[in-house]
């Protein structure tokens, strides 16, 4: 069976779940529609993504742009509605956690289009977070909800919403991986770090980004200063979000071992991690990223919607690095790769495969 399925994608992390998936849609056979919204613009968020994972070009451009939570979340609801009653899809897939993913569900179910939602069920149980809003709507409008993990299964049936599960394992696994062996391959390249930082000599990756590490100016700065104390470089990847609040609050994010860059391509921060020592975020994507990689990593939060990656210490939570002292949080920073195994608690790197079949045997008759 043949289908017609309709992607809604917006940001990055979107765009990496969605290579996999375009493969494996294509690979069946069906007919694949890519509406980009344009929630992140810059190019080193959206466009270097399509060539460097070799998604197809997006078929719709809504470009949409930046703006408020309501404001963005309305524009792409107004822009949507006329494309998805010009396709009328078979599927809808929205990915993440994002005001596209959240635009994209409630435009199809008022236009009572079936819903399918990829990486459904992750929860960090923080209201204030708008990424948890996004997710807990999205899971109770869809009408299929496919969850990476054990954990997510349990939050889906925990809210009664088991029904409408299934757990593909995490498409992330897909293109990590993938990824990961043609930079292990083509070994002789060095990462494409920022300016002053050695390849050679040890270093830690790091990306700050989320509103409630930058909007507050004495917040960012403590970060800043937790970074810049460090005795290893820090190669701070830069987005737009971390550059805009930096300028308004007057503070030098480049000072100490710190060392600002742009954003990567996908394949670039996969080589800039595995040439690293360890990570220091506050991003969903880049602690699972620096838990398949096997580096260790330090999250700049008070929770995760990956808890898998805390056990056997190769995630840790670390909200307040100012207040543990210098040297503490210089151990905790730098600290080696534990000995423990990882497990698979994500999947084995087929989880657009499964995807693809699952939506093929849910589909409406």
């Amino acid at each position: 069976m043949n289908l017609k399925i309709l992607s809604i994608v917006g940001a990055r992390p979107q765009l990496v779940k969605l290579a996999p998936i375009a493969a494996a849609l294509t690979a069946e056979g069906h007919r694949h529609v890519i509406v980009h919204t344009g929630q992140h613009y810059d190019a080193d968020l959206s466009d270097v993504f399509f060539t460097g994972l070799g998604i197809p070009d997006p078929d719709v451009h809504l470009g949409v742009g930046s703006g408020s939570h309501g404001v963005q979340t309305g524009a792409v609801m107004a822009a949507l509605d006329p494309v998805l009653e010009a396709e009328r899809p078979d599927w809808v897939l929205v990915y993440g956690d994002t005001n596209s993913t959240l635009a994209g569900a409630v435009s199809a179910v008022k236009q009572h289009l079936p819903v399918a939602h990829l990486e459904a069920g992750l929860r960090s149980f923080n209201r204030r977070m708008p990424e948890e809003h996004n997710r807990v709507l999205t899971d109770h409008a869809a009408d299929l909800l496919l969850a990476p993990t054990d954990e997510a299964m349990r939050h889906l049936a925990a809210e009664g919403l088991a029904d409408r599960a299934v757990r593909t394992g995490d498409v992330m696994v897909d293109v990590c991986l993938r990824v990961r062996d043609g930079v292990l391959a083509d070994g002789s390249t060095p990462p494409a770090l920022p300016e002053g930082i050695d390849p050679a000599e040890p270093y830690l990756v790091a990306t700050l980004h989320r509103a409630e590490n930058t909007d507050d100016a004495d917040r960012l700065a403590m970060l800043v200063d937790a970074l810049a104390c460090l005795p290893v470089q820090v190669a701070l990847l830069a987005h737009p979000r971390l550059l805009s609040r930096a300028e308004t609050h007057g503070i030098k994010l480049e000072r100490g071992a710190v060392r600002a860059g742009r954003p990567l391509p996908y394949a670039g921060m996969v080589a800039a991690v595995l040439g690293s020592q360890g990570v220091v975020t506050d991003s969903g994507g880049l602690q699972k990223e620096a838990f398949l990689l096997a580096r260790p990593c330090t999250t700049l939060r008070t929770e995760t919607e990956w808890p898998e990656t805390l056990e056997n210490g190769w995630n840790e939570l670390i909200a307040d690095p100012g207040a543990l002292g210098e040297a503490r949080w210089t151990a905790i920073a730098t600290r080696p790769a534990p000995d423990a195994a990882r497990g698979t608690p994500y999947g084995d790197g087929r989880a657009a495969e499964a995807v693809a079949a699952i939506l093929a045997e849910r589909a409406r008759r």
